[in-house]
């Protein structure tokens, strides 16, 4: 059984916030959530699927399943696997760790736009994330100063289960 390493991860994430790691494949107009991905992988998380696109979590190449690169299909993968990358939906923003997830349906129309990961926490204990598609670095959890923000915005938490079995 291996154990997520929540430091790794958002080491990761402090490294190519505003660059892209040529191991991987770059999303030029959407590149949040192949991001993530590659935080969760730095910290230990497992891949598992390949070749089945709809299945499972992976990167191989050129070749990914739709939860590597897509939030809303990450969103979904996460709300379901109970084997290899798990996570656990929690109620509030407080309850997230670093290493942890925020997903966002700006809006409002439950389909899953953006993905985040928790990199650090305000004075407040509130969580500063990093993303991708907009490189950013520290920022409020909420998105309120981003261009996409609406006020039909919707979030989902999720804590990533320490141990992959």
């Amino acid at each position: 059984m291996a154990t997520y390493n929540r430091a790794a991860a958002v080491q990761y994430a402090h490294r190519w916030w505003n660059s892209n790691n040529p191991a991987y494949p770059i999303f030029s107009n959407d590149d949040c959530t192949n991001y993530i991905s590659q935080c969760l992988h730095a910290g230990g998380a497992p891949m598992r699927g390949y070749p089945n696109k709809q299945n499972g979590w992976w990167v191989r190449g050129n070749n990914w399943s739709y939860s590597w690169a897509s939030p809303h299909s990450l969103r979904w993968y996460l709300g379901g696997s109970k084997k290899g990358l798990t996570a656990t939906q929690v109620s509030s923003p407080e309850q997230l760790q670093l290493g942890d997830l925020i997903f966002y349906d700006f809006q409002g129309d439950g389909r899953w736009d953006h993905s985040t990961i928790v990199t650090a926490k305000s004075q407040d204990g509130l969580p500063l994330v990093n993303a991708h598609t907009n490189n950013s670095r520290y920022r409020n959890w909420e998105y309120k100063n981003s261009g996409a923000y609406t006020p039909n915005i919707k979030y989902l938490f999720f804590h990533i289960n320490d141990q992959f079995t």
